[in-house]
């Protein structure tokens, strides 16, 4: 079923070479946003993801704890990929104490998923600080690095990557589907430009944020009264 979420996953004994890549789409989603779900989809399908795993961190190590609780987080995030086919909700990092380090959902994923081919999906931002993260180095020995690049102007590599990416860069999309990890892809993505600091302030000064996040999910932003807005949000005289 289309969008539809769980907590874990198993691979029930199948034999996982035979599976398609399995994309890993990380995030605080505080909300998720049209930005999110465009580029979650365009990538499952460019490189043929049989399915694409969108995981909220409970506790991000390298930026701001989050604004919304981890179950509104999870909710809107359900409410955002419900109808979006391939796009599936993994709790886990929310139901995992301390901060959500990558290196340690990866792990998990793996234990469950056996040599299937995983795909991390990074923007060029995240990827170009990846040699900060937590037991970085392991992260390719667990999966691929699908990075999502800019049309115009890409990002350079940080030197602490440029042998990752040498030694490393994928020839094309189906080498993927060859080994379980250690490749990296740069992928060209439409960028729409859309951020969730600044559909939380539009929200916190009362302004219009329509079109730029589902309406299902701003109708639950509404109804809760997250983000600091007022309950006469939206209505009309």
């Amino acid at each position: 079923m289309a969008g539809t979420g769980t907590t874990r996953f198993g691979h029930g004994g199948r034999n996982t070479m035979t599976a398609g890549p399995l994309g890993i789409f990380g995030g605080v989603f505080d909300p998720v946003h049209f930005g999110h779900l465009r580029t979650a989809l365009e990538v499952r399908e460019l490189v043929g993801m049989d399915d694409m795993r969108m995981v909220p961190c409970r506790i991000p190590p390298h930026r701001d704890a989050p604004i919304a609780s981890p179950q509104d987080r999870a909710a809107m995030l359900r409410i955002g990929i419900r109808g979006c086919e391939g796009l599936h909700l993994d709790e886990r990092e929310l139901q995992r104490e301390g901060p959500s380090y990558m290196v340690d959902t990866l792990s998990s994923i793996r234990e469950e998923e056996g040599d299937r081919p995983l795909c991390l999906v990074l923007g060029e931002d995240s990827f170009a600080g990846l040699y900060l993260w937590h037991h970085w180095q392991q992260i390719p020995k667990l999966c691929h690095l699908v990075v999502m690049t800019r049309p115009v102007d890409p990002r350079p590599t940080p030197p602490e990557l440029r042998g990752l990416v040498e030694e490393h860069l994928a020839e094309d999309r189906a080498s993927l589907c060859e080994r379980p990890a250690g490749l990296v892809l740069p992928i060209k993505v439409t960028a729409l430009g859309i951020s969730a600091t600044r559909i939380r302030v539009l929200l916190h000064r009362e302004s219009d944020a329509r079109y730029l996040l589902p309406e299902a999910v701003l109708n639950y932003i509404l109804e809760k009264g997250l983000y600091g807005i007022k309950s006469e949000y939206g209505q009309t005289g």
